[in-house]
Formats: structure tokens, C-alpha cells, sequence
């Protein structure tokens, strides 16, 4: 059981800071106790809580140097990294406004970001990776001449080159260390000026439905999510958290904010790829993450016990279908149990959860899941494996979370309890309204779009569609713009159907169509690793992805899947035909937003012709 977020005797929780410079500076009360682990050269690296108030602090000095005054821009071009942490203390402790880019962003994306918030810095990271993009330094040279409002550039891993006008990180933090032996107290002077409702950031919406728009954060915000989020039990003290999460996405700037909240060790992994392995060498007890990482999780650890030969294999297909039936039973509300079940649960499930927690190096007490659905099959089969996810609800204009599970109470299909001051209404339409502490200022620059989802009483209009059970726990059903209604005025949620074909082992990514038409149908993608796995399991090695995807093999085990769905549904919400496409989704081709949710607009105009062939000559009502 995770503790309940009993405040450490440096943190000021008795009484809610005015802002994070406060909750930093309370840090150095325990200057030794251990901040962070992060990966560098050839091994982990602890670092302590002096250390990183320290260099903060010389960082900050020298942005005020720089001219940088409060209520300054100043953007975060970087991937997850203590780094990235730095500068965003120091951006906060001159009183400026972090705008924070998500380290995929395409040039176009970081183009808007920077002119949008007017920022006169930006921080970047030597990104050698490769792509479409290319590193971000590399992006953020391609469109130089068309930041009119930049002055410099300040790069982590670069060395000061003035033809580029940019500053080295280590030449800054030199520069900042003298200034801070001249001017030791100029950090804790500007804290006292920073009030409650100052802006601390601003972060960028996912940009689903057109261009992204800047949510501004105060620290008032902020401040109340490291309080209610730690209240809640998510995290605590005594605690290790990884990272992995994007810094300009707010589930990861609320972890950010807990951390100095609470003051426990925040392990940074190297990239989101190695976060399985990363948690293990880290020793994490929890790890914040989106719904994708645990669908894939279950993807592979079913396509892998699935291709076990002889009775192993048998013996685990035996228990996922026993897993099928109860599942169906738990989210339709059923009981269920039998003999075969408990046989099932002792001789497969407890092989599979010890394996599963070996794999995150057998410390990792929960998971805390955000930002999309989660599927109730993945969440009940990590349950059956005993390990645990507390699903949240939240939005980049609440600062994150709203809502969440609790480890003391759990509620299957829904994102859980109110956080402490949130109140929840059903609009008459279904729309969820909150209001609460961690409301949006607005829209950067936008007042007319900021009046239309903030209504006179304070309540924030989500978007999304839910309902509130007996408990108080709130279900999110759908989005409100994503129902389709076919032409037979039935409305169908894309929302569940994708979830539940998200499950699928072999399928990365689905996309319900059928607004207006006379039966829905499904878009779908195949990950390459599963569909290789699984065609070796069918005798099919070697054969190329390419040929798998359009094969009648894998179109019939699609079809077997799809039936299982369509069994548990009303006739008029049946997915009566699919495509399979050749490639992947991917925010090179337009398709995902940074944080990998699908752009529906995108997709229908790129697969107009395939989503017209699955409808034949159906005339578009």
C-alpha cells in the first residue's frame, strides 16, 4: 500500500506555498538528502538537493543578467532531463514564464510555439537524433531568421558560439555563480515578489483539432497540485519516481511539482524506450505513465506466452480465455469465479506478475496512468498480475489531474475521486464542468476562446463526456466532438471501441469512422514486432512486415478479435468492416500529436479514399 503523502519536515505543506521558487528554496533545509538520479557517461548519478538549488540559483542570476525581467518568455526546447528541471527553476526564480516545447515537436510546431508565446530565450538540448526532424538544434537553426522575438539561444550540451547567438548552459551557470557571490540573497528577494496567481508556465495543448493553444499555469496552480496530488497517497517522501514523461506536457510538470513538494528522489530515465529497464537499475516505487506503455506492455507479454510451444503455450492460451470471460463479467458489472479460474490464477497469473515485477526491478508499488483511457482488460490483467494502476483524468487547462483512483479505492472504469476543492458537475448535455485551484488563467493571448470553455460561475467546460456513480467517481465516456452518429441517428462511442482494439495484441492503433454513414468501421495499424512474433508462431518466419499486413492470415485473426468485440455490443455500434494500413501512425506523418494522441482530422483526410472503399458507393449524408 502506498503511503498517504505524509508531508517530510521540510516541506511547508501546513500552509500552501505562494509559489515553486518557495517550495525549491525549502529544499535547501535538507541540502544533502538525495534529489535525483540520472543517467550520465557510463553509470547513475545521484544528486543532492544543495546541488541542485545551487545551480538553479547561478542559472537564474544570470537570466537576470540577461535582461530577463518578470513576465519574460523564455522556452524549454529539451527532452525529459534534470536539465530541463534547471532551467525551469531558474526560468521561475527571475520571475518569468517557462513556455515549454515537447522535444518531438517539428520545426513548424517549435516555430508556432516560440512566435505564440513571444519568448526572448530559448533553451535547447544537442539532440543527434535521427528522422525527419533531425536533432533540435539542428530544428531550431532551420528557423532562426523567423523568431523575431529571440535574442539568444542557451544550449545544454553546446558550447557559447556568438555567430549563432548561443550560450552554453556551463558558460551561463559559470556566469551565474560569481553574480550569486556578489548577490547571494537574489533568489529569495525576487521569491517574495511572486505571488499566487503569477504565471509560472505556459503549456501547449496537444493541438488535436487545430493549432495548439498556450494554457497559462499559475503558481497557485501548481503549488495546489504538489498539495492535493501528494494528499491523494500518489506519491510520497519516501517514494522513488521515474520519469519519463514529456516536461512541457502537464502530467509530467505535476510530477515535477510533487517532487519539490515532497522532496523524494525523481529518477530521470534515459528515454521513454528504456523506461522498463531504467526502473529497475533506479529501484522505482512508482512510475507515472501513459495508457500506450501499459497497452504495449500487455501486447508483448501476451504475444510472447502466446507463442510458447507445447503445453506452456497451451496451458496460457487455457487461462486467457478463462482471463476473457472474467473480464467481460467484471466490466459488465458480473461476478465471476470457478475452479479452472482459481487454477488459472495460481498456475499462470502468478508466473506472469512475477515476471512482470522482475521486469520493473520488483519495487514498483504502483503505476499512476493519465492523459487517454485506459483499457479496464489491460488494467484488470495487471491487477491479476498484482500490480496495480491508479488511473487519473485531467487536462492541460486543470494543470492535470482532477480526479484519481486511490490505492485504497479503486474503481474499475472510472478516473476516480475528486482532488481535494475540485467540484464536478454533469452538464445537461453530459459535458463534464470542474472547478477548482488548478483552473487555467486562459489561453495565452486569447480571451475569446479562453470565455468560451471558463463559463462566469469558474467552471472549466472539459470537452468530454461522463457521468458521476454512486461513490462519486467519475467515468469519462467520450469526447463530445468525437461521437458519431450514423445515418440511422444511432450515436456510437469511438472512444470504447478504440480502446478495446487498442488491446488487441497485435494492433498499435485504431480509429473508429462512420459519422454519418450507415454502420461504423475501424482504421487499423499493426506494430511490427507483435505481427513478426505472431507469424512465427504460425509457421510465417521471415516473412517481410510488408506482407504481413496485407495477408489472410493476419486479416483472419483480426476478424476472430473483432468478433470477440462486436459480441459484446448492440447491433447499430458493431464495427461491421476494417482496413488494415500499411504503416504505422506517427507525429513525422501528421497523424499523432506530441503526446501521441490520434488527430482524427489527419487521418480521415490521408485515408479518405481507403475509409470511401470500406463504404463502396455509399453516398455521404
Amino acid at each position: 500500500m502506498i503511503g498517504h503523502g505524509a508531508p517530510s519536515e521540510a516541506a511547508p505543506e501546513a500552509r500552501r506555498a505562494r509559489n515553486l521558487v518557495e517550495l525549491l528554496l525549502a529544499r535547501e533545509l535538507s541540502p544533502d538528502s538525495l534529489a535525483a538520479i540520472h543517467h550520465a557517461g557510463e553509470g547513475w548519478k545521484e544528486v543532492r538537493w544543495g546541488e541542485v538549488v545551487q545551480r538553479a540559483r547561478a542559472v537564474s542570476e544570470a537570466l537576470v543578467e540577461l535582461g530577463i525581467v518578470p513576465g519574460d518568455r523564455v522556452c524549454i526546447f529539451a527532452a525529459t532531463r534534470l536539465d530541463w528541471c534547471v532551467a525551469d527553476f531558474a526560468i521561475m526564480g527571475a520571475g518569468a514564464v517557462t513556455a515549454a516545447v515537447y522535444a518531438s515537436n517539428t520545426p513548424a510546431e517549435v516555430e508556432h510555439i516560440i512566435n505564440d508565446s513571444g519568448a526572448r530565450l530559448v533553451f535547447v538540448d544537442h539532440d543527434l537524433g535521427e528522422g525527419a526532424s533531425g536533432g533540435r538544434w539542428s530544428r531550431l537553426r532551420t528557423i532562426a531568421r523567423r523568431l523575431p522575438t529571440v535574442e539568444r539561444f542557451i544550449g545544454f550540451d553546446l558550447e557559447s558560439n556568438p555567430e549563432a547567438r548561443l550560450l552554453g548552459l556551463s558558460d551561463l551557470e559559470a556566469r551565474g555563480r560569481a553574480l550569486v557571490e556578489a548577490h547571494p540573497r537574489g533568489l529569495e528577494e525576487r521569491c517574495r515578489t511572486i505571488g499566487p496567481e503569477d504565471l509560472a508556465c505556459i503549456c501547449y495543448t496537444a493541438g488535436t483539432t487545430g493549432p495548439s493553444k498556450g494554457a497559462m499555469l499559475t503558481h497557485g496552480n501548481w503549488t495546489y497540485q504538489a498539495q492535493a496530488v501528494a494528499q491523494a497517497g500518489l506519491m510520497a517522501h519516501s517514494d522513488v519516481v521515474l520519469l519519463f514523461l514529456p516536461l512541457a506536457h502537464s502530467f509530467g510538470k505535476v510530477v515535477q511539482a510533487v517532487w519539490l513538494g515532497q522532496g523524494f528522489p525523481l529518477a530521470f530515465a534515459r528515454a521513454p524506450e528504456t523506461a522498463v529497464d531504467d526502473a529497475a537499475a533506479v529501484k522505482a516505487t512508482i512510475m507515472p505513465a501513459v495508457p500506450r506503455v501499459f497497452e504495449k506492455a500487455f501486447a508483448k507479454v501476451v504475444g510472447d506466452a502466446g507463442t510458447l510451444p507445447g503445453a506452456k503455450g497451451w496451458l496460457f492460451q487455457w487461462a486467457m480465455r478463462l482471463f476473457d470471460e472474467y473480464a467481460a463479467a467484471r466490466i459488465g458489472g458480473r461476478p465471476y469465479d470457478s475452479v479452472h479460474w482459481r487454477i488459472a490464477k495460481r498456475l499462470v497469473f502468478s508466473q506472469l506478475g512475477a515476471r512482470l515485477k522482475a521486469r520493473f526491478g520488483g519495487h514498483v508499488r504502483a503505476f499512476v496512468s493519465g492523459s487517454a483511457p485506459l483499457s479496464q482488460r489491460v488494467a484488470l490483467f495487471f491487477s491479476q498480475c498484482g500490480l496495480t494502476i491508479l488511473e487519473g483524468y485531467g487536462l492541460t487547462e486543470t494543470s492535470a489531474p482532477t480526479h484519481v483512483n486511490r490505492p485504497e479505492l479503486i474503481r474499475l472504469g472510472t478516473v476516480g475521486l475528486p482532488l481535494m476543492e475540485v467540484e464536478t458537475r454533469i452538464a445537461e448535455d453530459g459535458e463534464v464542468l470542474v472547478r477548482g485551484p488548478q483552473i487555467m488563467k486562459g489561453y495565452f493571448g486569447k480571451p475569446d476562446e479562453t470565455a468560451q470553455v471558463i463559463d462566469p460561475e469558474g467552471f472549466f467546460h472539459t470537452g468530454d463526456l461522463g457521468e458521476i456513480d454512486a461513490e462519486g467517481c467519475l467515468r469519462i465516456t467520450d469526447r463530445k466532438k468525437d461521437l458519431i452518429k450514423t445515418s440511422g441517428g444511432k450515436l456510437v462511442s469511438p472512444q470504447e471501441l478504440e480502446i478495446a482494439l487498442r488491446a488487441m495484441p497485435l494492433v498499435s492503433q485504431a480509429v473508429i469512422v462512420g459519422d454519418r454513414r450507415r454502420f461504423v468501421s475501424a482504421l487499423l495499424t499493426i506494430g511490427e514486432e507483435p505481427a513478426i512474433r505472431w507469424a512465427a508462431g504460425e509457421g510465417l518466419p521471415g516473412a517481410p512486415f510488408a506482407e504481413l499486413v496485407r495477408s489472410q492470415a493476419l486479416r483472419a485473426r483480426i476478424q476472430a478479435a473483432v468478433d470477440e468485440i462486436n459480441a459484446a455490443l448492440p447491433p447499430y455500434a458493431t464495427i461491421k468492416k476494417f482496413a488494415i494500413l500499411g504503416e504505422d501512425f506517427s507525429q513525422q506523418g501528421g497523424e499523432l500529436t506530441p503526446k501521441l494522441s490520434v488527430r482524427r482530422k489527419v487521418v480521415a483526410q490521408k485515408y479518405k479514399s481507403v475509409i470511401d472503399a470500406l463504404y463502396g458507393d455509399e453516398i455521404l449524408e
